[in-house]
C-alpha cells in the first residue's frame, strides 16, 4: 500500500491503548465472541459480507476477493470514517483485525484519509489472544478463599479488597454466582474467550510482589470456562476454607434468593434434579411454590455441601486451611480469613 502503514507489536499496542482508542475492524460476530476490553467495533465487513468475500477468496483468489469487498462496502466507507473520527483522540487511533492483514490495512488506509494517525497491531487479535493466554499461564502469588454456598465469600473478598488487598472477582467477570441459581438477576454471560480477556485485564494490573485473592470456583462458572493453565494454578495455590453451619448460612441465602420469581427458582432446581434426586426435587419445588424458601434451600444445600467437600479433596493439592466460624458477620469472618492467611507459605 502506498500510504505509510505503521505496525506495532502487542506490548507497544497495549501500552498505547491506555490512552488511545482501539478499533476492532473484524465482523460483529467475531467481536461478540471476544475482543480487547474497551475496544470499539467498526467492522470492514458485516457477518454476511465476510462469508461472501471469504468464499470469493478461496474460489477465485485475492484480487477478485478485494474487488468484491470494495463493491460490498465502498458505499459505507464514509460511515466508517465518520465513526473513527468520533472515536479518535487527538487524531490518533489504534486498529486491528484477526491477523493484522488486509482488513486492518484497508481500514488504516481509510482512516488516514481523515488525517488520523493510525497504527496497526502486528499479528492482529490472534497475537493479543496469545499474549492473554501466555500471561494467564504465568505463576503468580495467589490465595484462594473457599467455603460452602452461602458463606459470604464474595462479600468477604470485597471487604478484604476495601482494606488494601488485591482481589479479582471471578464471578463478577463471569456474570454468574457459580451454582444452578447463579444466573438469577445477572446479565448474559460473556464467552469463555472474552472472559479470559476480561480476566487478563485485571490480572495484568496486579502487583507481582503481593498476593492476589480469588474465590474458589470450579473450572466452569456457569457456561464460562477458565483457561486451563490458570485454573490448574488455582488448584495448587494455598486455599482457606470457611466452615459455617447451614443455620448460619440460611438467612443470607433466603434474603438473596427469595426475591426472585418462583418460576425462575423452580427452573434452577430442575437443572440439578438428576443430582439431588427425584424426591428431593419434588420436595424442593413444592417448598418454593408454598413460599417455604428455607426448606427449599436446605434441600439444595445438602447436595452442594456434599459436592463442595468432595471437590476440596479432589481439586486442591496445595496448602489448605480450614476455619470454623459461628457467625455470618462479614467483617469478623474477613478478619479470621486474613489472620489465617498469615499461616500461608506463599510461593511465586
Amino acid at each position: 500500500m502506498e500510504f505509510p502503514l505503521k505496525k506495532i507489536d502487542i506490548a507497544e499496542f497495549l501500552k498505547q491503548a491506555e490512552t488511545i482508542p482501539v478499533v476492532d475492524v473484524r465482523s460483529p460476530s467475531e467481536f461478540k465472541t471476544g475482543h480487547i476490553p474497551g475496544a470499539f467495533n467498526i467492522p470492514l465487513f458485516n457477518d454476511e459480507e465476510r462469508v461472501i468475500v471469504g468464499t470469493k477468496y478461496k474460489k477465485e483468489g485475492r484480487i477478485n476477493a478485494i474487488l468484491r469487498g470494495i463493491e460490498l462496502t465502498g458505499s459505507s466507507f464514509h460511515h466508517k470514517l465518520q465513526a473513527a473520527l468520533r472515536i479518535s483522540k487527538d487524531n490518533k487511533i489504534l486498529v486491528h483485525c484477526w491477523r493484522g492483514g488486509m482488513r486492518s490495512e484497508a481500514m488504516a488506509w481509510l482512516f488516514s484519509l481523515g488525517d488520523l494517525n493510525t497504527e496497526v497491531l502486528e499479528g492482529g487479535y490472534k497475537s493479543y489472544r496469545h499474549h492473554v493466554l501466555s500471561g494467564l499461564a504465568e505463576k503468580r502469588r495467589v490465595i484462594v478463599l473457599g467455603g460452602m454456598t452461602g458463606s459470604g465469600k464474595t462479600y468477604i473478598l470485597n471487604h478484604i479488597r476495601d482494606h488494601g488487598n488485591q482481589v479479582i472477582d471471578l464471578e463478577g467477570l463471569a456474570n454468574h454466582r457459580g451454582s444452578a441459581f447463579g444466573a438469577l438477576g445477572k446479565l448474559p454471560q460473556p464467552s469463555s474467550e472474552h472472559f479470559s480477556n476480561l480476566l487478563w485485564e485485571e490480572w495484568r494490573k496486579t502487583d507481582r510482589d503481593n498476593p492476589v485473592w480469588l474465590e474458589d470456583e470450579s473450572r466452569n462458572i456457569g457456561t464460562v470456562f477458565m483457561p486451563g493453565e490458570f485454573y490448574d494454578h488455582l488448584r495448587i495455590s494455598p486455599t482457606i476454607i470457611l466452615m459455617m453451619s447451614v443455620e448460619r448460612r440460611l438467612p443470607r441465602l433466603i434474603e438473596e434468593y427469595s426475591a426472585y420469581p418462583k418460576d425462575q427458582l423452580a427452573e434452577s432446581v430442575n437443572r440439578i434434579s438428576k443430582r439431588i434426586g427425584g424426591d428431593n426435587t419434588k420436595d424442593a419445588l413444592a417448598a418454593i411454590e408454598a413460599g417455604d424458601f428455607a426448606k427449599a434451600i436446605e434441600i439444595t444445600l445438602r447436595y452442594y455441601d456434599k459436592a463442595y467437600l468432595y471437590s476440596i479433596l479432589k481439586n486442591h493439592t496445595g496448602q489448605v486451611i480450614h476455619i470454623e466460624t459461628d457467625t455470618d458477620d462479614i467483617e469478623e469472618n474477613a478478619g479470621k480469613v486474613v489472620e489465617a492467611s498469615r499461616q500461608i507459605i506463599l510461593r511465586s
